[in-house]
């Protein structure tokens, strides 16, 4: 039969080695070939390429219409970044190609768009790319076959923008049923916006606990998740990292000197997608017993070129070592505790601000230390003064008058 005649038909992307898995960028030339191995002669019509790169939301929801009635509402938008065919092996004026056996390699070549969005999967859309072989022969039902390959959408956090430090401010009176609290209040500050997966967070926070009962401060990184279609948006949000910090008892306050927070695996940011959005924000919230959590939300973006160790601006010292990161390895667990659900985070009074947090009093550099970012280290620019000493190490010799302090 023709069916068997065909032992291998497979899709082939050059990578820059054989550990390197396949992962381009907006403009890059992609290489490859459509190998077929035949086991005996075979005639063949044409073998046809397609590629494709496609951005596809899609959702449903019940709806009720009445007691005993009920129908789905389906939700479906698509983007098309890429469609491009061409033809491999073809004949001309209706003749046959007949391919001896053997191996057959047929090398493409193709240029990625300037623009494009980074691969993602998520639970109700997907952004993909790949590489379609159709093997063409008479009498014979088409051979298909398909290669997958990842877009990376470059991020550079060295901008302005997301070089820029973020900060925030809330307060609100905590209620227990019908008693009032009193008051609690958070301040936070990073010192950009943009991060890279790996890197550590040092977070400056200063929580003013008025009630009457000890709180919680804690921080956590959200991810958020947007699928639009037909004018409507299906969103998911997760906690992707958390970390807490120590109860304030109740008239206290507590300040975090750069609590360290480390970045988990992660996609980055898509941002430019019409229908898809990946958003990242920070949180620093407070858990009140008896009453809702007071949340400050501080923007972030996950990006994909680091921070320079020595860029354009002056970046703060937890910036410059927040790029190497080997010596955090040991003092931040890979494998974290699961974080809690969205819902234990996130308030129903929770809202916005870009307020600037007010000078801490104990911004000096007797301050301890907290976690293994060092955020207040200084640079010794200039020599330190010599020790006092009550003996003179150059002493005066003895062919020298001494001078008269009366004259």
């Amino acid at each position: 039969m023709i069916f068997d005649k065909v032992k291998k038909f497979m899709v082939e992307l050059d990578s820059a080695g054989s550990d390197t898995p396949l992962v381009f960028h907006s403009g890059d030339t992609v290489t490859g070939k459509v190998l077929l191995e035949l086991v005996a002669e075979a005639k063949v019509e044409s073998v046809k390429l397609h590629v494709g790169g496609y951005a596809k939301a899609h959702w449903t929801e019940s709806r009720s219409a009445g007691s005993s009635t009920a129908y789905t509402q389906n939700y479906s938008d698509e983007v098309e970044y890429m469609n491009l065919r061409e033809s491999l092996l073809h004949t001309d004026n209706g003749t046959l190609t007949v391919l001896p056996a053997g191996r057959h390699e047929f090398p493409f070549s193709f240029q990625l768009p300037e623009t494009l969005v980074t691969s993602f999967e998520g639970k109700h859309g997907s952004v993909r790319y790949w590489v379609k072989a159709k093997l063409h022969r008479p009498w014979c039902t088409v051979k298909k076959v398909k290669k997958e390959f990842t877009v990376i959408e470059p991020i550079d956090i060295n901008t302005p923008d997301l070089l820029a430090p973020q900060a925030g401010s809330k307060e609100k009176i905590a209620h227990a049923w019908y008693c009032n609290l009193g008051q609690v209040s958070v301040t936070a500050k990073i010192d950009r916006k943009g991060y890279t997966p790996g890197e550590v967070i040092p977070i400056f926070a200063e929580i003013d606990n008025g009630t009457t009962r000890a709180v919680v401060p804690k921080a956590a990184i959200i991810q958020s998740q947007a699928f639009i279609a037909r004018g409507t948006m299906k969103q998911k949000k997760s906690v992707v990292a958390t970390l807490a910090g120590d109860a304030v008892p109740a008239g206290k306050r507590e300040t975090w000197h750069g609590r360290a927070l480390k970045i988990p695996p992660l996609g980055p940011s898509i941002l430019q997608c019409r229908i898809i959005r990946v958003e990242y924000a920070l949180k620093v919230y407070v858990e009140i017993p008896g009453s809702s959590n007071l949340v400050l939300e501080l923007p972030l973006v996950i990006g994909t070129i680091p921070l320079h160790p020595f860029g354009s601006r002056t970046s703060s010292v937890g910036s410059q070592y927040s790029v190497n990161l080997e010596w955090l390895r040991m003092t931040v667990p890979e494998q974290p505790e699961p974080p809690p659900d969205y819902s234990s985070v996130v308030s129903e009074e929770e809202a916005e601000h870009n307020l600037s947090p007010p000078i801490s009093p104990h911004s000096s550099m007797d301050c301890i230390l907290e976690g293994p970012f060092y955020a207040y280290i200084q640079e010794f620019r200039n020599r330190p003064p010599p020790l006092y000493s009550e003996i003179d190490p150059n002493p005066p010799t003895a062919d020298i008058r001494p001078r008269c302090m009366t004259c």
